[in-house]
């Protein structure tokens, strides 16, 4: 009786999980998807203490201390990271979930060779956790390191850097492979091996992908992470962990697809390593005898304010400004004198998948104002002015027309169909790829420079007097 309550008690947790990851679908949803999953892993929890598996020790005080100490630094770190860290915290968070992997897998090692039995299923499953694990965890800090600025490309990286991705990922396969047929006698000195290969192929696996192309890498070691679990799961039988770790692991895989389709990059070439260095040497960057025009902040108030329709396009920029909330109400004064007012959200702008979306959601934008990549550029031509609030690769026409740029193929916004085009950005720095934007200098551009939450606090305030 007592197991079968235990084993009700995953089954529920479990449930709860999958319910809150299908609301984290909708923005109107989200909020109650994170507490349902929130409270079905608390049951997982739960059931694992009260229900431990026979012959363990059951070290209660030490699970609670490192339950209290965990909690209490995700607890602070969720309180005070601010929107434009978030993608540095939700790589160190899933790293640290690669890292639980790599423990799980070299415990249970260490058992196997010290005389616990073990069949070649098993083995097999523990030698998948430790290797992704290890790949996780070192490549999500690095990538948070690249994130954060702490590390630059070229500090990291090295002319054929990919061959070198290749050697590694050949040489780990065939130490595991080895690590299998040899079974016990092959001691854990190759178990530590073939840990130490897969965090030295996790660093330099991301490496070589700059800047631009983060929010793919980001999504492909939330995807690691997720299968990690699950074959901590299946290694423990526990349901729970199998089943976040599945849906995990196929979430960010289906988004890693989703998401090379919209930067026109190949699945392959993300996973060995082999794309994005974030700036080509070919690339047209210079800006002689080009003409930038300005536009002024009551000009623009009266362009917006005697526009039919208006599409915002927001960037890192606007995370940066925290001017989410300037631009809403903006959006609300524009709305009530009848302009049609909607956001183009490319697929990878910002720093993560659905950086813009939750910035958005964050200042009650309503959803369906919210168009994808192809819904914008299909209303662009019948558009009076699109306003772009700190986006810059992800507008830049050298995509389109540059073969030379590192960005070419890369679908974008296609702005420049609309009418008018504004730029509202700091200055004329390069973007997060390093290379200048030929937009800038468009005839039918024009600039305003500035603090996004200043600028557009100003163009509101002038809004109102019209």
């Amino acid at each position: 009786m007592f197991e079968t309550i235990i084993e009700l008690t995953y089954m529920v947790g479990a449930l709860l999980i999958v319910l809150g990851l299908r609301k984290l679908g909708s923005p109107d949803t989200a909020r109650r998807g994170n507490i349902e999953a929130g409270i079905g892993m608390g049951l997982a929890i739960l059931a694992a203490l009260i229900g431990p598996m026979q012959g363990a020790s059951n070290n209660y005080g030490w699970i609670l201390g490192g339950m209290i100490v965990g909690g209490a630094i995700g607890w602070v770190a969720a309180k005070k990271v601010k929107m434009t860290a978030m993608p540095q915290m939700v790589s160190i968070f899933n790293g640290f979930g690669g890292a639980t992997a790599v423990v799980l897998g070299m415990v249970e090692l260490e058992h196997f060779y010290s005389g616990t039995a073990m069949d070649g299923g098993q083995l097999i499953v523990t030698l998948l956790a430790l290797i992704i694990g290890g790949v996780s965890f070192t490549g999500s800090m690095l990538a948070y390191l690249k994130l954060d600025g702490k590390v630059k490309d070229k500090n990291v990286t090295f002319n054929g850097h990919s061959i070198l991705n290749i050697i590694l990922l050949l040489v780990m396969i065939a130490a595991s492979v080895y690590l299998y047929m040899q079974g016990r006698p092959g001691g854990i000195t190759l178990a530590v091996i073939v840990m130490v290969i897969s965090l030295i192929y996790g660093f330099s696996f991301v490496a070589p992908i700059g800047g631009a192309d983060m929010p793919v890498v980001i999504s492909l070691l939330n995807s690691f992470t997720g299968l990690s679990a699950a074959a901590a799961g299946l290694i423990y039988g526990n349901l729970v962990m199998i089943v976040g770790g599945i849906f995990v692991g196929a979430a960010g895989t289906i988004l890693t697809v989703l998401m090379c389709n919209a930067m026109n990059r190949s699945l392959l070439n993300v996973i060995i390593g082999g794309f994005g260095t974030s700036a080509a040497a070919g690339a047209k960057s210079g800006t002689d005898g080009q003409i930038v025009k300005e536009i002024g902040l009551n000009d623009l108030a009266i362009q917006l304010y005697y526009s039919d329709s208006v599409i915002f396009v927001p960037g890192y920029g606007l995370a940066v400004a925290q001017a989410q909330k300037a631009l809403k109400e903006l959006d609300d004064l524009l709305t009530a004198n009848g302009v049609d007012v909607k956001y183009a959200i490319h697929p990878v702008a910002g720093r993560m998948p659905g950086h813009m979306n939750v910035l958005l959601a964050e200042a009650d934008v309503p959803y369906p104002k919210l168009l994808d990549l192809e819904e914008a550029n299909a209303a662009f031509p019948a558009t009076d002015i699109v306003v772009i609030v700190g986006a810059n690769d992800v507008v830049n026409p050298a995509a389109k027309d540059d073969p030379s740029s590192p960005i070419y193929g890369m679908p974008i916004l296609d702005v420049l169909e609309a009418k008018n085009v504004v730029v509202i950005k700091r200055s004329m720095s390069p973007g997060y790829a390093g290379i200048q934007n030929p937009l800038f200098f468009h005839p039918k551009n024009k600039m305003l420079f500035g603090d996004a939450k200043a600028v557009i606090t100003k163009v509101a305030s002038e809004v109102k007097d019209l």
